[in-house]
This record gives C-alpha cells, structure tokens and sequence, in this order.
C-alpha cells in the first residue's frame, strides 16, 4: 500500500487534520462535500491510501476503485439521486482537470448533466 502523503490535502482531511463533511466510509475509502460543487450534489470519493491516479490505485489495489463505486452508489442513495441518476467521475492528470494528486471520485447528481460534458 502506498503511504500517506503529509503535504496532500486528501491525506490531511482522512487524518483529521482538515475538516470536511464527511457523507459517507468504508474501512478503505471517505466520502465527503466537495467545497466547489458543481451540482446540488458534488461528493468525492477517496481512499484513505494515497494513490496520486486512478491508474496508480488499480494497478496498486485491485478492488479499490469496485469500492469507490459501490461507496458512490450508498452516498448517491443516501442523497436521493440514485433513482434519477447520477455521474461517477475520475480525472486522471492535469490535462483532465484533476487538481488534487490523490484518486478520488467525483459523484456528481440532482440536477440534469449534459453529454458530452466537457
């Protein structure tokens, strides 16, 4: 497993050294509000190990990223928006917008989501 990073900000909020509203946990992963959203409900999804991409946490952890999704569709349920729909995202490097360098999912919903959506 890889180790905790101390100047990432998702390892800094799963430690408890940044607070957040948590919605949502495994014993692998934290789901917790999104502080930009972009839609009535933005949750992301992380693993408390540190894996700075998608990629790195699949290749690393296989069932971690089965576990973020199973964790979006409690949250996604919790929330109101799994009958209506919702969106699971994962941006992978900074062409792609991914800004913080520890995987998380995106769980976005409760409003209608165009396609293509960027």
């Amino acid at each position: 497993m890889a180790p905790t990073e101390s100047d990432c900000l998702f390892c800094g909020i799963i430690a408890g050294r940044i607070p957040a509203d948590v919605v949502g946990e495994s014993e692998q992963t934290l789901a917790f509000r999104d502080l930009n959203p972009q839609a009535p409900t933005h949750v992301l999804i992380v693993p408390r190990q540190h894996y700075a991409t998608a990629a790195q946490a699949g290749a690393a952890d296989a069932g971690l990223l089965d576990e973020i999704a199973r964790v979006a569709g409690e949250v996604a349920t919790a929330e109101g928006i799994a009958d209506t729909g919702y969106r699971l995202v994962f941006n992978t490097g900074p062409a792609a917008g991914q800004t913080v360098l520890h995987v998380h999912g995106h769980l976005l919903g409760g409003r209608g989501l165009e396609w293509p959506p960027g």
